[in-house]
């Protein structure tokens, strides 16, 4: 039998991003003869991905970026793209409040499954142009959609609000990961220390594009007065694009001279591998949906610190993670980081989530039946 191929809506598909890992993990694992993805992205550039996409059968298609100011052009495109595929039935959008567009577009060209997937949970005080923005395309999004999904409750609340977590087309799709990728490994742990020179040392590690929602400047600080207590203290941080990167060395060097103690990794296609040099993951965010990164660092058996506020607390699926408030001082997280290396830390183990909706493989498989039942 042909194929389903199932239309999947997202800003760019580029490597390291948490999107983009969940999306790529799932195309892996699907059964490609049965379901089949293809993309339509939001950037004229090629994304790192799109190679291994292309390999894999699927296609890419490209709009231009959404201008919440100037979109005419934009609303156009969607409409041409939609008249000219009429062979989709299914369309999978990833931009949250923005998925508005391509799931309204859809809708007019009579696609009958539309799903909106909301992976995060935005916190804005400031009320300006884009808020105003993100509420009206919040506020139409149900109208345009059949099928509802969520990396977690608070991010399907966010986005659908809170009467729809009761809605029978609702689903809670945990940001699953593939295991065999993030089993503990001593001997790897020992070699990759070795490369990046930090036998001996007690590294604090963190993935993740350093944008405001990750708080970088507490984490910095935190860091900061970590290096005070711990001389053999680094921070190991895989992610942050160039330009920020150099900023924040910029800003460590100026207010600690500890630039020989800060490792900006940059975007890197081995983070599992790098996460094997870590001693704690360390992730005080403002605002996250379910972060891909911390069920990753849990799967290895990392011990992670998070912000309690900022993170969904159904990201508590092992004990090797601890939530902290983030009404405590940089002074306090740092303490309760030295304790938690101090203290005799159980054996990490990669089998703690293996086969649950956490697992890649059970819900690749739960997801291809759903594409499959739903038609």
């Amino acid at each position: 039998m042909n194929s389903i191929r199932v239309l999947h809506i997202v800003t760019q598909m580029n490597k390291g991003g948490g999107i983009n890992s969940f999306l790529m993990d799932l195309y892996r694992n699907i059964d490609r003869d049965k379901i089949q993805f293809d993309f339509l992205v939001h950037r004229a550039e090629i994304g790192s991905s799109e190679e291994e996409i292309i390999k894999l059968g699927g296609k890419i298609y490209r709009v231009p970026p959404i201008n919440p100011f100037h979109h005419r052009g934009y609303l156009v495109s969607l409409k041409a793209f939609f008249e000219n595929h009429k062979e989709y039935q299914i369309i999978h959008a990833h931009n949250n409040a923005f998925s508005m567009y391509p799931l309204r577009a859809a809708k007019r060209a009579r696609v009958p499954i539309r799903i909106a997937h909301s992976h995060t949970a935005l916190k804005n005080k400031n009320i300006n142009k884009k808020t105003v923005f993100i509420l009206y395309t919040k506020s139409k999004i149900k109208k345009y959609s059949t099928h509802f999904f969520a990396c977690s409750d608070i991010a399907g609340q966010w986005l659908f609000g809170k009467d729809t977590l009761n809605n029978k087309n609702y689903k809670t799709l945990y940001n699953a990961i593939d295991m065999n990728s993030f089993i503990y490994n001593p001997e790897k742990r020992i070699k990759i220390r070795e490369l990046l020179g930090l036998e001996g040392k007690f590294v604090i590690g963190h993935v993740g594009r350093l944008n405001p929602a990750k708080n970088y400047n507490f984490l910095l600080k935190i860091v900061n007065e970590i290096f005070k207590k711990d001389k053999d203290a680094v921070l190991l941080q895989v992610g942050v694009d160039q330009i920020k990167g150099a900023e924040l060395c910029k800003n460590i060097i100026t207010e600690t001279q500890n630039q020989d103690k800060v490792i900006f990794a940059g975007m890197r296609n081995d983070v599992n591998d790098l996460m094997q040099a870590m001693d704690i993951f360390l992730f005080p965010s403002l605002n996250e949906g379910l972060p891909v990164t911390l069920i990753e660092a849990q799967a290895m058996g990392l011990p992670c610190i998070v912000s309690k506020e900022g993170v969904s607390s159904e990201i508590y699926i092992t004990d090797y993670i601890k939530g902290v408030s983030l009404k405590k001082s940089s002074s306090d997280w740092a303490d309760i980081i030295l304790y938690t290396k101090s203290e005799n830390c159980k054996e990490r183990n990669s089998n703690s989530i293996r086969g649950t909706m956490f697992d890649i493989k059970f819900v690749s498989k739960w997801l291809e039946e759903f594409y499959l039942g739903v038609l």
